[in-house]
């Protein structure tokens, strides 16, 4: 099949039950800016952004995630597109502009996954800050970096994915060939999306970048003195998958959001797979730290076309919570090593 040539991860459209409260969470602590906002809907982007949005919060009664936005490379990619989904047999509907504001035409897709994707290419241009060193402030977050999607079945879901024309850059498998997790960019970076195996399909988390450790840094000292570190749900840290440098944050609808930095490059065609053994503790955390349990269990429902939630399937092969930490949640291990915190103990 002709799949659509897709540029990145554009934007992803959150629905909130609170959109003051949102809002503060966003713009006034993490510094997102506004492009354009009323009662109903927020338009948020990142410092370097000049497309109209990276980020839409939406007032609705039930929190979700109802969009995620790629760009496309042309016009004619939306042709390819609504053909590619049409094919699968998956439900499309075409949007005219205006759809969604400050975007162009919109082909609209619930994928095979159970996930509500959105493709365009025209959109509206909003200034560039990226020289407006006078709006960023120390935690200054500059752009978009990626999603990460939960869906139980891994293998399956990244055939579909590189039949879309993702590459897959790292995964986190075992010694039986069970795939635990796995990484696909469109961009010349790590990634655009990942699949995490757990219940879905749902959203596993949004990420935005910054330029350095110290703005995330920054951050988290800044939550500290509001008060309002409960915030922080993991990190910061560094990951060995993608060696970025990472923070975990659940907005006022328990959202996740990750604050991310200083990932490597991977735009040659022969860019190498990075396999992970899911027993290797530095895969999630390279300074070998627990990863808190409901990173693993907690996800925000996703919406299909019609803003109603998708039904979750159980992942039916094993999870890594269960073969790589202990039943506290937060004790790990090494394969034939037992427990850290046991050890400890």
């Amino acid at each position: 099949m002709n799949a659509p040539d897709i540029v990145r991860c554009a934007y992803l459209e959150l629905v909130v039950g609170d959109l003051a409260a949102s809002r503060e969470f966003y713009v006034d602590v993490l510094g997102l800016v506004v492009t354009e906002e009323d009662e109903h809907e927020i338009h948020l982007r990142g410092l370097e952004e000049f497309i109209h949005h990276n980020l839409v919060l939406r007032q609705g009664p039930v929190p979700a995630a109802a969009a995620f936005g790629f760009r496309v490379r042309h016009p004619r990619e939306l042709d390819r597109a609504e053909e590619h989904y049409r094919a699968l047999g998956c439900e499309v509907r075409r949007e005219a502009p205006g759809f969604r504001r400050g975007i162009g035409e919109v082909v609209r897709v619930l994928d095979p996954l159970g996930f509500p994707y959105e493709f365009f290419y025209d959109v509206q241009h909003v200034p560039r800050l990226t020289w407006n060193y006078e709006r960023y402030g120390a935690g200054a977050i500059v752009r978009l970096d990626h999603f990460n999607q939960v869906y139980p079945d891994v293998a399956r879901g990244a055939e579909y994915l590189e039949d879309l024309g993702f590459r897959r850059t790292e995964d986190i498998r075992d010694d039986e060939g069970v795939t635990y997790a796995a990484w696909f960019a469109r961009k010349d970076t790590v990634h655009d999306t990942a699949l995490t195996g757990g219940a879905g399909p749902r959203m596993h988390h949004i990420a935005f970048a910054t330029h350095e450790k110290h703005n995330i840094l920054y951050i988290c000292d800044k939550l500290g003195a509001l008060r309002r570190s409960d915030a922080i749900e993991r990190g910061p840290g560094r990951h060995g998958v993608s060696n970025a440098f990472y923070l975990y944050l659940r907005d006022p609808d328990g959202h996740r959001v990750e604050i991310y930095t200083q990932d490597y490059y991977t735009g040659d065609p022969d860019n190498p797979l990075v396999t992970w053994d899911v027993h290797d503790n530095q895969r999630r955390d390279w300074w070998g730290n627990p990863v808190v349990p409901s990173w693993y269990t907690e996800a925000s429902t996703v919406l299909d076309l019609d803003g109603n939630p998708v039904p979750v399937r159980e992942r039916e092969e094993a999870r890594e919570m269960d073969v790589t930490i202990g039943a506290d949640g937060f004790s790990y291990t090494r394969k034939g090593e037992g427990f850290k915190v046991g050890e400890q103990l």
